[in-house]
């Protein structure tokens, strides 16, 4: 290492995601794209995510507001992508996710159900699959946004049955509704609507759309990868990787198009920021935090010992390393929060960060509680301290 490198400390680090995450209150932005592209994009694998993580970065604005991007003025839309998983980007990004990271996920789910379907032994293959998903894309035009029992019950097809991992002990029979819906929404030619019931609901009504526009897959890895590092930096090519579940390869070539520069850390080692992107990071005013499970701020790195202590990794994620709500201060993880059953917003400090914090964290928990409102939120993704804060 050599020490000619810029120095970016632990406290600088912080300062980014108090300014670039949109957490500080002087920072938080005014439209919800500007929320997501903050942190390039918002995990949506637990609807209530996307609602309460952009909820954090708002200036202002309720659940409708978040509402309105997703299925009005679709400024906001949900892809598979990043680690084979659902993630909500602006439109403007989406075209890059798709190109760089969706197109790849959805070829190989194709693969596996045709697989799978001549795999079964009646006759279905590629060409019934294309005529399923056809019919399945003619009943939306002619219904209108539509649940997948709905789609189910107009297409008969969809009905069908079939066994995979025939011979296997864990042979089982399965529907095709949920692979054949699941492979449109991949490719790009149906999305989720409005859910039934409310903004917590993940029961979807899925509409007929049109595939995004084409990039490159080279350029679109690298104008990720920029986002990224501008958000997320400093970080590694190991973080990145992580990240967006691509090969080695695919990151280390994305990482060359982007050219960024080496900084120093803290602790002795080196790490990538965007190019030019090394100057001290002011320090924005005193802010608190209350994140929801899977949110980025909190999932951006594979190593995020400057945030967060690791003696309270056991108490925040649970076993498959998925980040429960957390209570934030000046950029460290200081605790975790829940909502219980009758609806009061509680949380718990793990270490001692001061009166001030206290103070600052009890008047977010309550914007929290009035934004949420009668709405109630069980993460998906159970972790100790969630369970033991609603006991």
């Amino acid at each position: 290492m050599s020490p000619s490198l810029p120095l970016i400390s632990t406290a600088e680090r912080r300062n980014r995601l108090g300014r670039r995450h949109r957490l500080a209150p002087s920072t938080r932005a005014t439209t919800v794209p500007e929320a997501a592209d903050a942190v390039v994009a918002l995990h949506a694998t637990d609807a209530a995510t996307i609602f309460l993580s952009a909820r954090a970065r708002l200036t202002a604005g309720g659940p409708e507001a978040i509402e309105r991007a997703l299925y009005e003025d679709v400024s906001l839309v949900r892809l598979l992508s990043m680690r084979n998983t659902l993630f909500a980007v602006s439109t403007g990004l989406a075209p890059y996710v798709d190109s760089s990271t969706a197109r790849g996920i959805a070829v190989k789910e194709r693969r596996t159900l045709i697989k799978h379907l001549e795999e079964d032994g009646q006759g279905l293959d590629a060409a019934w699959l294309a005529q399923t998903e056809a019919a399945a894309l003619d009943a939306l035009d002619s219904r209108g946004p539509s649940t997948g029992s709905q789609l189910s019950a107009a297409v008969p097809a969809l009905r069908q049955r079939i066994t995979v991992f025939r011979g296997k002990k864990y042979e089982t029979e399965t529907g095709v509704a949920t692979r054949v819906i699941r492979l449109l929404a991949a490719d790009g030619r149906i999305r989720r609507d409005r859910p039934r019931g409310s903004w917590t609901s993940s029961q979807y009504r899925w509409v007929h759309t049109e595939p995004w526009s084409p990039v490159p897959a080279a350029e679109a890895r690298a104008e990720i990868a920029r986002r990224w590092l501008h958000a997320y930096g400093p970080a590694t090519e190991a973080d990145l990787k992580w990240w967006t579940g691509w090969t080695l390869t695919d990151v280390r070539k994305a990482l060359a198009a982007v050219d960024p520069d080496h900084v120093r850390l803290d602790d002795g080692t080196t790490a990538l920021v965007s190019p030019g992107d090394t100057a001290p990071e002011p320090a924005p005013e005193p802010w608190a935090a209350l994140l929801p499970g899977l949110d980025p701020t909190g999932m951006g790195w594979a190593d995020r010992g400057f945030h967060l202590d690791p003696a309270h990794k056991a108490a925040l994620f649970d076993y498959a390393g998925n980040i429960g709500p957390t209570v934030w201060w000046n950029g460290e993880i200081v605790g975790g929060w829940a909502q219980r059953p009758d609806g009061e917003i509680v949380w718990r400090m793990l270490g001692s960060p001061g009166r001030a914090a206290e103070k600052a964290i009890t008047a977010e928990a309550a914007r929290l509680a009035a934004w949420v409102g009668d709405a109630r939120i069980t993460p998906r993704f159970r972790t100790p301290l969630e369970r033991e804060l609603i006991a």
